[in-house]
């Protein structure tokens, strides 16, 4: 079915994305029409046309899935939430990485250079903000309180730092879908002795971190300008390891941070994200990450807070709002 009237948006997920089917229901009620794709598809299920330097549009041409055809030049918003890149596991090792690179460089090469539509966020823009130095740097630049970080290949330093903090953790510095013996392997936050570390320390960075007293953890969601706060409360060093101890509690921010931390999504061009702070036992707010792209399904469930309406509407009005633009020009 082709698209007409309003200006579609586009959603690039996995096939079994819940948090994405929330948003998607919110903007059905809102009557915008929306193409759902993965370009995992690509071959199969997805086909794209795009021509360029023909006519005033930068880019013209269409996308096309076994239920919706868009044209490139009405899209009006892009939610690139979890989309899974093909891996042509058919192929040869050599050809299946050839494959897979022209996917990512032609469908997300033409995508990327979509003009008069909103991103939420831009892949390029979600990678900038992904560097965990990167990140640390700039909120300290911001005036947060960084716990003491070290990133470092040698163990030697390695070592002096923990003895100097006593107590630290270590993260990776990226998540990545790890398998060992086809066994997948989550990296959480950990504790770690300098009595632990040996040479293999020199073989890849690793970040090692004073560890906060805190009595709670802090995610915080924003989405346009509106700000979601959820204090999570455990005895867990991360959270993230059991769910099922965790309770909940909303609360709100003060002004002074909810301003800096949107000046933080500003610095990066994002419109959205999830950041993770630790509350001490003097109710003091310490740096932690920011996730560009964060998981926030689960707190809508457990607090009744209206994220998936919140991003509906942002994708629906910042939709609207480029539509206008173009009538106006």
């Amino acid at each position: 079915m082709a698209m007409t009237g309003e200006r579609p948006v586009l959603v690039a997920t996995e096939v079994n994305d819940v948090t994405a089917d929330m948003v998607i229901a919110h903007i059905n009620q809102r009557g915008v029409p929306v193409v759902r794709f993965n370009p995992a598809d690509f071959g199969t299920d997805l086909t794209m046309s795009a021509r360029f330097g023909i006519g005033p549009s930068l880019v013209t041409g269409q996308i096309r899935t076994p239920s919706r055809i868009v044209g490139l030049e009405r899209v009006g918003a892009v939610y690139w939430r979890r989309p899974v890149w093909p891996l042509f596991e058919h192929l040869q090792d050599a050809d299946a990485q050839f494959a897979t690179a022209q996917v990512r460089y032609g469908l997300g090469g033409t995508l990327y250079g979509l003009q008069g539509c909103l991103w939420l966020n831009h892949p390029l823009r979600n990678a900038a903000a992904d560097y965990k130095p990167t990140q640390l740097a700039l909120a300290h630049r911001m005036g947060f309180s960084v716990p003491p970080t070290l990133v470092t290949n040698d163990p030697n330093e390695a070592r002096r730092f923990i003895r100097e903090h006593r107590q630290v953790i270590h993260k990776a510095l990226r998540w990545t879908p790890y398998q060992r013996d086809g066994v997948g392997l989550t990296s959480w936050a950990e504790p770690v002795s300098a009595e632990e570390l040996d040479e293999t320390v020199r073989f890849t960075p690793h970040l090692f971190q004073a560890r906060v007293d805190k009595v709670a953890d802090l995610r915080v969601l924003i989405v346009g300008r509106r700000t979601f706060a959820v204090r999570i409360d455990s005895d867990l060093l991360d959270w993230r390891r059991d769910y099922s101890a965790l309770t909940y509690s909303v609360v709100e921010l003060p002004n002074r941070m909810e301003k800096t931390l949107l000046a933080y999504l500003d610095h990066f061009g994002l419109a959205s994200g999830s950041f993770d702070l630790a509350v001490d036992r003097d109710g003091a707010f310490h740096w932690l990450e920011l996730n560009p792209n964060g998981q926030w399904g689960w707190l809508e469930e457990r607090t009744g807070l209206e994220m998936a309406a919140a991003f509906a509407q942002l994708l629906v009005e910042g939709s609207l709002a480029e539509g206008e633009a173009d009538a106006r020009a």
